[in-house]
């Protein structure tokens, strides 16, 4: 077995040091076969469970020697993401809907170290004799509590009783779960419960009463009192998203909606185009309150009442991360109370009488449908806007090169002429669609 050493895996991620929680949970996941780990929302759980994972894996086996189970493919995605810049030399492959199955069935033909999915993508794999169970020795559930809900059952009893090898099983959460269940196979685990340390987090919460049973007016006002900053709002239905969505975009205030009834591509596109600035304002279901890592959002808008304490709490831990300041703000109409398990002193909000619409964003988003699989990179984009598009460094923003399309912040003064230059060109001897993201 092979040694890859922490500095060396921290180096290629830009990382200094390790937090207390990530030192502590490390030495723990190498000395202890069951493991439940409990931090909050952007502590850093993933590589807490990668660097002891990616240490353990054996190089001359060439089979699946991990299985990580995730309750989305957005935390399916963030996992994948911080293993590619580990560089640590093994293969991992994600496993979830709303892509072609046959990619991922072709990726496991060459048996990678680890599996990340969704349980019902996963399970599918399994009844298909896709990849084989014999050489897992380790089981992750990330965000378990979410993965164990009933509608998950089904699919996560196949999928862990499918896998008879697994010496270590590690489950990791922002919230205390109500229980385990027994065919997960946890025996006597060690808990590393760092929940404690979550209400020191620097976030302020505020609300703001509705006249109207209709919170829509009361949301645009809102967001026009507290400017352009990044925030997310939640609803609790998709309709609802829909609908908050095209209000606000009638009374001109830019934003994008995000909810599980979309397709992928829709998915990453509104994601994509609130990473970037290319709108501030995210309307969504609670599918956003976990496995998003998105740094700097400044609010968390609950325009519906989220249904449960664990729902307020993942939705909150979306702001104020990594020692960031964040604020989450209620709106109550008049028939609604404040939750009871919100403890802390709770500020009112008064709106003024005058509403001046948020600043628009200076950015906008390029469509690019060429990808990884296309074996096309950043460099090659940026060598592309740059020499065809006549772009300046600081004209191009964030980047994003999925499978098979890419996404590219474009200072939205630029946009058009670009657009004209490059219209007839080629990326890499083809030609491919290039259009505003929609």
């Amino acid at each position: 077995m092979r040694s890859i050493k922490t500095a060396d895996l921290l180096s290629n991620l830009g990382i200094e040091q390790l937090n207390e929680m990530q030192l502590e949970a490390v030495d723990a996941i190498k000395k202890n076969d069951g493991i439940i780990l409990l931090s909050a929302t952007g502590s850093g759980k993933t590589l807490a469970f990668l660097l002891p994972l990616v240490q353990s894996l054996q190089p001359e086996l060439n089979q699946v020697q991990a299985l990580i189970i995730v309750p989305s493919r957005e935390l399916a995605i963030q996992i994948g993401d911080v293993f590619s810049k580990m560089q640590t030399g093994f293969k991992l492959t994600l496993c979830y809907g709303g892509h072609k199955r046959e990619t991922e069935e072709n990726n496991l033909k060459q048996a990678p170290a680890v599996i990340v999915g969704t349980a019902g993508r996963l399970a599918d794999h399994l009844r298909r004799n896709n990849f084989s169970t014999e050489n897992i020795s380790t089981l992750i559930l990330d965000e378990f509590d979410k993965s164990l809900e009933l509608g998950f059952k089904e699919e996560m009893v196949f999928i862990i009783g499918s896998l008879k090898a697994v010496n270590k099983r590690v489950l990791t959460s922002a919230t205390e779960a109500v229980g385990i269940p027994d065919f997960v196979g946890i025996k006597d685990p060690k808990k590393l419960d760092f929940l404690a340390g979550a209400a020191d987090l620097d976030l302020g919460v505020k609300m703001v009463m509705s006249d109207d049973k209709d919170k829509a007016p009361t949301l645009f006002k809102l967001l026009c009192h507290i400017g352009n900053k990044p925030t997310i709002v939640f609803c609790n239905h998709r309709e609802s998203v829909e609908r908050t969505s095209a209000i606000l975009k009638e009374k001109g205030i830019f934003n994008e909606f995000y909810h599980g009834g979309m397709e992928q591509q829709e998915r990453d596109s509104a994601l994509c185009k609130f990473r970037n600035g290319t709108v501030n304002f995210l309307i969504t279901t609670d599918l956003a309150s976990r496995g998003l890592d998105i740094p700097g959002i400044r609010y968390i808008i609950h325009y519906h009442l989220p249904l449960t304490e664990d729902a307020y709490t993942h939705r909150n831990g979306r702001t104020a991360r990594m020692e960031e300041r964040g604020t989450a703000i209620l709106i109550l109409s008049e028939e609604e109370k404040m939750p009871q398990y919100i403890k802390e002193a709770v500020e009112n909000i008064e709106l003024p009488e005058t509403d001046t619409l948020p600043e628009k964003p200076k950015w906008s988003t390029l469509f690019i449908a060429a990808g990884k699989k296309d074996k096309v990179n950043k460099i090659d984009i940026v060598g592309f806007l740059s020499k065809i598009g006549e772009l300046k460094q600081e004209d191009i923003g964030l980047i994003e090169v999925k499978d098979f399309f890419s996404f590219v912040a474009i200072r939205k003064l630029k946009m058009g002429s670009v657009l004209e230059l490059i219209k007839n060109e080629k990326i890499k001897n083809k030609k491919v669609k290039i259009e505003i993201a929609r």
